[in-house]
């Protein structure tokens, strides 16, 4: 049952192949493109006081994942996998907190009022960009303490954290969140607004966990290659990720319309600026001047 409510949440239109006798091949291209998103609900199951959403279990898949996957490169860098196994749990109580106090300095209005609210993460509310800002100060003091470079962890995580960013969004289609503004498309995602009526809009969520993916190949495809020929220079992997990662987020940040705002601006685009400003340096850094990057060590 579980499974079949799951594939019922996107929904195919009928295809008339009769389109191609008229000749019109727009609109048959359109209803080959038509997909609709309508979430089944942020619960799996609950039993009594135990609640099982999806947006948890999306999160701690992606975190298992991204361990695995980090160990395995590790190895391929000669890096022990104890250390970062140790690193994952530093990861998570760096990240977490951080995305949480993030959101709410940037919701503040609301939680002023309701300040018994801010600690139940458990209702939502947590930034990414917040997370990723926590894990790199958490990282850069478990790399000091281990005596580790700290770009040769960064560029073993950076698909790991992609791949899982990929995963997590969809748990913001299952709570019907960060989602975009109004569109007649062919694919959307419905919004109910009635027992029996939606508001379609740009399935944010969607765009951004396909463009991650897009990053994660390619920073999947840097590492083979150079676990093979040895050209890249270490703190590249990482550095490719921000800038890759960001021109995306700021595209599809300007599609949604329950971004953090500081002001009239757009937190996660203003963010996603400095992303691509930092990559940008670091590799005109390490290709332009040969130079490494500074590090913790």
């Amino acid at each position: 049952m579980l499974i079949n409510d799951l594939f019922s949440t996107i929904q195919f239109p009928y295809l008339d192949f009769t389109a191609l006798s008229a000749g019109s091949y727009t609109n048959l291209a359109r209803s080959l493109l038509a997909f609709e998103f309508v979430s089944p609900g942020e619960e799996i199951f609950h039993l009594g006081w135990f609640r099982l959403k999806w947006y948890g279990l999306l999160i701690a898949t992606a975190v298992l994942i991204g361990v695995n996957l980090s160990i395995r490169l590790g190895q391929s860098r000669k890096i022990d996998p104890e250390a970062i196994a140790d690193l994952a749990i530093w990861l998570v109580i760096g990240a977490i907190p951080a995305a949480r106090l993030y959101y709410v300095i940037f919701e503040w209005d609301t939680y002023s009022q309701y300040p018994q609210n801010i600690i139940k993460i458990w209702e939502g509310g947590i930034a990414i960009h917040g997370a990723l800002i926590g894990g790199s100060i958490a990282a850069i003091i478990f790399a000091k303490l281990k005596q580790i470079s700290f770009w040769q962890l960064a560029d073993v995580i950076a698909p790991s954290v992609v791949l899982g960013q990929a995963i997590g969004r969809w748990g913001n289609f299952f709570n019907s969140e960060a989602f975009g503004s109004q569109t007649d498309l062919p694919w959307k995602l419905c919004i109910p607004i009635s027992p029996n009526g939606c508001e379609y809009v740009h399935p944010t969520f969607l765009y951004e966990s396909i463009w991650n993916l897009v990053v994660f190949t390619l920073l999947m495809w840097l590492f083979i290659k150079d676990s093979r020929q040895h050209h890249l220079k270490t703190g590249s992997i990482f550095l490719v990720y921000l800038v890759a990662y960001s021109i995306g987020r700021f595209w599809i940040e300007g599609l949604r319309t329950d971004s953090l705002m500081f002001g009239s601006l757009r937190m996660a685009q203003m963010i996603s600026l400095v992303g691509i400003a930092i990559g940008s340096i670091g590799l005109s850094w390490l290709y332009l001047r040969r130079r490494s990057l500074p590090d913790v060590v």
